[in-house]
């Protein structure tokens, strides 16, 4: 089943960033996305996942176009169908990490999975304030509280930018499973071409077009 489909996107500030680029994304998939800094990574990210609009071209999500839904039928598939990673975390500081996770949960009527816990290494962690984690600890917890909401698209940002490399791999591998099991969908923006080519696609971002590797 299609989840996403891009076509012709362009986009423009001062200058012009990309154009023309067209992408699928089917259940179960997993797509990276590699480009120097200043390349349009993150902007194409932040298009594909409705954040940003582009100057032309059109995302369909699930079959519908997004510049043609509603409001409110927008707001509800950002809630229920789309998760964000980002290498900031964007965590509520003033709760604690259990705390996060419980909002993320309740939104989407969902439980909280020790098992993602655990894998994670933040069991201990849950009752500590945000603030009192490190920034590797931090984003493990953002990772969780994304998967809590049980996304059929997960957009990822660098996100295991402030990770070491083996905790980056366990990362990696826990959301290749999880799109296996909920029938889901990976796109990640990453630097790190070792992570890249552990998705099942593989593009460049270069020279305002979008190549595919792999």
């Amino acid at each position: 089943m299609n989840l996403l489909t891009a076509k012709n996107i362009s986009h423009t500030y001062d200058y012009e960033l990309f154009h023309d680029i067209s992408l699928e994304l089917n259940e179960r998939d997993s797509v990276a996305i590699i480009g120097i800094s200043g390349s349009g990574k993150s902007t194409l990210l932040h298009i594909l996942s409705t954040l940003l609009h582009s100057n032309s071209g059109s995302v369909w999500l699930f079959g519908e176009e997004v510049a043609k839904m509603s409001k409110q039928k927008l707001a509800q598939i950002k809630r229920d169908e789309l998760g964000l990673v980002f290498q900031s975390h964007y965590l509520f500081k003033g709760f604690s990490a259990y705390e996060n996770l419980e909002v993320a949960a309740l939104l989407a009527n969902e439980e909280i999975d020790p098992l993602l816990l655990e894998r994670l290494k933040i069991t201990q962690n849950m009752p500590q304030k945000v603030t009192e984690l490190s920034g590797g600890q931090q984003q493990r917890v953002s990772i969780a509280r994304v998967l809590t909401k049980k996304p059929r698209i997960i957009f990822a940002d660098e996100p295991t930018g402030n990770l070491d490399k083996t905790t980056a791999k366990e990362v990696m591998d826990l959301f290749f499973e999880y799109c296996e099991k909920e029938n889901a969908s990976l796109i990640l923006v990453t630097h790190d071409e070792k992570l890249a080519f552990m998705c099942k696609n593989v593009y460049k971002l270069e020279n305002k077009e979008l190549l595919r590797l792999q």
